[in-house]
């Protein structure tokens, strides 16, 4: 009789116990499967190392080829308009600049 009493209890405690632990190891296998890419996705490992050919314009957003889109670059970055400044304003910047590198050196108040 205490041996059916036993076997009552444990049978009392461990079902809940082994259903929960089933369920819990049923649904986490079932969301793992879930947070799978598609088999048609492409890793990003792979994409990182894929050359880029082609782009588009900063000017019109128009596609274009590599060679066209650095022939822009180069393009822009020269200026036909030449810097124009007083060769005063240009010491006075160049020795602010040089003040504001110490400041952040020696961070203490200069005299000047």
């Amino acid at each position: 009789m205490v041996r059916r009493a036993i076997g009552k209890i444990m049978r009392q405690k461990l079902l809940p116990c082994f259903v929960s632990l089933s369920t819990g190891i049923f649904l986490t296998g079932m969301s793992a499967n879930l947070a799978l890419p598609p088999p048609s996705d492409i890793p990003e490992e792979i994409l990182r190392t894929e050359i880029i050919l082609e782009g588009r314009s900063p000017m019109d957003g128009q596609p274009m080829t590599a060679a066209e889109y650095a022939e822009l670059k180069a393009k822009l970055a020269e200026s036909p308009y030449p810097p124009q400044l007083n060769p005063q304003l240009q010491q006075l910047i160049f020795l602010l600049q040089v003040r504001k590198f110490i400041k952040t050196i020696i961070p203490l108040p200069l005299p000047f």
